[in-house]
């Protein structure tokens, strides 16, 4: 991994993108920093980040869709940054490819430990992909009107384990699936757990590189972004979760692997 982190802030207000920016600074990047949606996806096409900040309110293309944009052509990890709080706007944040959400106002050191929780992530990063069945074609169906392509995933210590898993055709160590960071963390940590129930908490706890079991506190909007983020990954899978042939919901406590077929 390159010695220098580099981070894009991406916010219309002059003083939010300050404080962003120095907070990032002191967690050790470079800083690149846009006022509108369209600047800030050409700074990410520019620099190739580890994290981009995104406000949603830009004065032109909106969060949404800024995020959208970057998602075509970076896996570098997304957290949107704004005042909005309605669960609606968390939903579409993340389902437009956001990895995190962090309302207004926040405290510097509430961004830290994320940005840090990430970083840890693709420290241990290894160039891994989830490959399409030999049945079906993924390639064209994973993503609506987006090109496919493959992404470098982050695989986390504590997170399930290395190397190649399986499961009734999808293997996660080839070919190309177009996921995020956070979904690929989230389906190799159900895969490798096979028939072990992972709570969204203790799956909230790997995303931020603490034990699952730590016993640190998981808001419910914690557990709702966990829930998001599964959604989004059957969807590109094309998993019935009312016929799962890889991610199966256990209502009211979490997820596990389907069984082997």
């Amino acid at each position: 991994m390159r010695e220098r982190r580099v981070a894009v802030v991406v916010d219309d207000d002059e003083d939010v993108r300050g404080l962003l920016a120095a907070v990032l600074v002191q967690s050790g990047f470079d800083v690149h920093e846009a006022g509108s949606g369209s600047a800030g996806v050409q700074l990410v096409g520019e620099t190739d980040p580890d994290v981009v900040t995104l406000d949603l309110g830009l004065p032109d293309i909106d969060g949404f869709e800024a995020a959208r944009r970057i998602r075509c052509t970076s896996d570098a990890h997304i957290v949107m940054v704004t005042a909005r709080t309605d669960e609606i706007n968390t939903v579409l944040g993340l389902e437009s490819g956001a990895d995190a959400y962090l309302t207004k106002p926040f405290r510097p050191r509430e961004l830290r430990a994320r940005v840090d929780a990430i970083m840890r992530r693709r420290a241990d990063r290894q160039p891994s992909t989830a490959s399409a069945p030999a049945d079906r074609n993924l390639r064209g169906a994973v993503v609506e009107n987006e090109a496919p392509r493959t992404v470098s995933a982050p695989v986390a210590a504590g997170g399930g384990g290395r190397g190649r898993l399986e499961l009734n055709g999808l293997v996660l160590d080839g070919a190309e699936v177009q996921l995020t960071p956070t979904e690929f963390f989230l389906l190799q940590s159900i895969l490798a757990g096979k028939r072990t129930v992972r709570t969204k908490s203790s799956l909230a706890r790997r995303l931020r590189h603490e034990d699952a079991d730590a016993g640190t506190v998981v808001s419910s909007a914690d557990e709702r972004s966990i829930a998001v983020h599964v959604g989004n990954l059957r969807r590109k899978l094309g998993d019935n979760p009312k016929a799962p042939r890889w991610i199966e919901t256990v209502r009211g406590v979490g997820y596990r692997s389907a069984p082997a077929r």
